[in-house]
């Protein structure tokens, strides 16, 4: 008798347990990554005005991937340093399914492989915005609806699920 008693408390207790812990698994990874994501492009738009420099991870320059790989390793994750690295991490989605904290990737300059990255800001219908560092404007929020990033345009990865 007082071996089944002590089971039925125990399978009592494992029971609440696994249920507690179940719910908040649940929800917690989704304010957590909404957080994530938020963190990011507060990060990456804090250096809009910064200049263009090649191989820049800084205040004092960004290239585009420079300034993805220094704002994903504020929330301690680390990327690769390249775009064209970059555009193998996550997974590819297609551009209707994009929102904000993805990363949208370009073949620019007649490039034959990736070589530009920014990071979604916004996304309303079929316009994209994301901050990235340009060469001629250094870090800024540009268009999917610019010709120039319209007709560049390769894939979007979503990093961050």
């Amino acid at each position: 008798m007082k071996k089944l008693l002590v089971l039925a408390l125990l399978s009592i207790i494992f029971a609440s347990c696994k249920s507690g812990s179940a719910t908040v698994d649940r929800n917690e990874p989704k304010r957590e990554n909404k957080s994530t994501v938020k963190h990011l492009i507060d990060t990456a738009t804090d250096n809009i005005g910064v200049r263009y420099k090649a191989g820049g991870t800084t205040k004092s320059g960004y290239d585009c991937s420079g300034l993805v790989f220094t704002t994903f390793q504020s929330e301690n994750i680390t990327m690769p340093r390249s775009s064209y690295e970059q555009s193998k991490i996550g997974k590819i989605i297609s551009f209707d399914d994009a929102r904000k904290g993805d990363l949208i990737f370009f073949k620019t300059n007649k490039s034959k492989q990736i070589n530009h990255v920014g990071l979604i800001t916004e996304r309303t219908g079929a316009e994209i915005k994301f901050v990235h560092s340009s060469t001629s404007k250094g870090v800024i929020i540009s268009s999917t609806k610019e010709p120039y990033y319209q007709n560049s345009f390769v894939q979007i990865n979503r990093v961050i699920e």
